[in-house]
């Protein structure tokens, strides 16, 4: 569609709207009663025959946008859409008042409108709804993407979502297993025992994980908050408190870059259970991903990228410096052992033949997880528990008994990307306030994603922490997985994008270009 033919759609659809409200038509009514919704229509006479209908009389009101009209002269035919389904309504000129005939005729694709009559089918067999009264509910003023070819245009898609919702059924099939994802969820977790709440958003330590955050500042307080990059510290105060399994699903916010897998705002589970370490976890994750996938999509096995992903238990699991070691090995031809990894110079050398660029501040686990990064993270397709991870890494995890440069910690990877992330509790507050300390002591070197010290999370401890252990999932990469979505951007409604380049109030393309964008 050209500029001039979409700029004639524009004054036609404003005079059509002028010439609506002269008729004496409330062009923005309050409120218009359905009866049943378009959806619930057709789920209960799609299979009713023709006969059963005229024999029945069934009368409804219901209501929908536009998507087709059809004219043929003293009829026309309307196809409406109520967001799951379709249906036919039949305008006749016989039939209705001269007002609401009227009206017919300065309805356009795209419009709002409710409709009173019976169901009946066409000689064609089309499920349809005879109008013996028209209302007029909302003015369709830009017009829709021509033909309903779909807006293809990925940066109009993410920044025009209600117009995505329109045109691409796809889309909002992604949104509702979602929300089966989420259900899933919670019933998964509510079932074995998991009470759910809510912690702040808005903190006066960023803690819970090894991340930027956005900083705000608090008027009537004159103090310094963060929006929080993970939920964790308060959940373990909870735990501390007696509630020994709890969850909770909510926002993170992390001032990172955009990416296929990174969102600034994203979303995220994190639930922990007292009495437990991070083997228990593993077991329960095969669980949770199993169930959720087979009540959102109906299986155990989906699609993901031209490939089959199977969340069937069990999953392999790998020790990350054994899979640093067979990486590094297969990639340099050179034989790389543990002991490698874990010392500065050693490891350093390695980084450098790979191509990376240790920084002074990093210790041998930090550079041992940039090559793991690196070399390892896109290879597991398959869900895959990578676990024992370098303590420099892990501030909050419990080490291991035998190894105190390893902590009892793992990540899963599918198709790829980082799932999940958790690890048994560390529950000794005198080695948690020296973590902490390490971590300023990062901090000082430029480490802007190392940890801030928390006296208050240190009282807590102090109280006592039973053994624990936690995990975070993330809900958004799972929505991918199970949608087979390409990006995190396909699965959050509204993902945040780059400022537009100057204002500007263009509308679409009839391909679904955004010209402003």
């Amino acid at each position: 569609m050209s500029e001039s033919q979409e700029s004639d759609q524009l004054v036609q659809r404003r005079n059509h709207l002028a010439e609506i409200a002269e008729l004496g038509v409330s062009v923005y009514p309050h409120a218009f009663r359905c009866t049943d919704a378009v959806s619930e229509i057709v789920a209960k006479h799609g299979e009713t025959s023709g006969e059963e209908l005229d024999s029945e009389q069934t009368h409804t009101t219901t209501a929908g946008r536009i998507l087709i009209i059809r004219n043929f002269g003293k009829a026309r035919f309307f196809v409406i859409f109520d967001g799951l389904s379709r249906l036919q309504v039949y305008v006749r000129q016989d039939a209705l008042s001269e007002r609401d005939f009227k009206l017919a005729s300065l309805l356009d694709i795209g419009d709002f409108i409710g409709v009173e009559g019976r169901l009946f089918r066409t000689r064609t067999n089309e499920l349809t709804v005879w109008v013996s009264q028209l209302e007029f509910l909302s003015k369709c003023i830009l017009p829709l993407p021509e033909k309903w070819h779909g807006l293809t245009d990925v940066e109009t898609r993410y920044r025009q979502r209600y117009l995505d919702l329109i045109v691409n059924p796809a889309s909002r099939r992604v949104f509702e297993v979602r929300a089966r994802i989420l259900t899933a969820i919670r019933r998964f977790l509510a079932d074995r025992g998991f009470l759910e709440v809510e912690t702040p958003m808005m903190q006066p330590v960023a803690g819970g994980a090894l991340a930027r955050p956005f900083v705000t500042h608090h008027n009537a307080q004159d103090m310094e908050l963060y929006l929080r990059i993970a939920p964790e510290l308060y959940l373990k105060r909870l735990v501390v408190g007696g509630v020994e399994r709890v969850f909770e699903i909510n926002r993170n916010f992390r001032n990172e870059g955009i990416s296929r897998q990174h969102n600034p705002e994203f979303t995220m589970l994190e639930f922990y259970q007292a009495y437990s370490d991070y083997r228990d976890l593993m077991t329960m994750t095969e669980d949770l991903l199993a169930t959720v996938a087979r009540e959102a999509v109906g299986g155990e096995e989906v699609p993901f990228d031209g490939q089959t992903v199977s969340f069937r238990p069990p999953y392999p699991r790998i020790a990350l410096r054994q899979a640093v070691c067979e990486a590094a090995t297969r990639k340099l031809g050179q034989a790389v052992s543990e002991q490698d990894l874990r010392v500065r110079s050693t490891v350093a050398q390695l980084a450098t033949k790979l191509g990376l660029e240790p920084r002074t501040e990093q210790g041998p686990g930090k550079i041992t997880v940039e090559i793991f990064e690196q070399l390892c993270e896109g290879a597991f397709v398959q869900p895959t528990f990578v676990h024992d991870f370098p303590t420099e890494v892990s501030p909050l995890s419990k080490q291991r008994d035998n190894d105190p440069d390893t902590v009892e910690r793992f990540e899963l990877f599918v198709a790829g990307m980082e799932l999940a992330n958790a690890f048994s509790e560390l529950n000794d507050p005198v080695e948690q306030r020296l973590r902490f300390q390490a971590q300023l002591g990062h901090r000082r070197d430029g480490d802007l994603e190392a940890h801030q010290m928390d006296e208050d999370y240190l009282r807590a401890l102090e109280f006592g922490l039973p053994p624990t252990a936690g995990e975070g999932v993330g809900v958004d990469r799972l929505v991918m997985v199970l949608t087979d979505s390409p990006s995190i951007r396909d699965v959050i409604l509204f993902p945040l994008m780059r400022a537009r380049r100057k204002a500007s109030t263009s509308t679409p393309t009839s391909d679904g270009r955004d010209e402003s964008a």
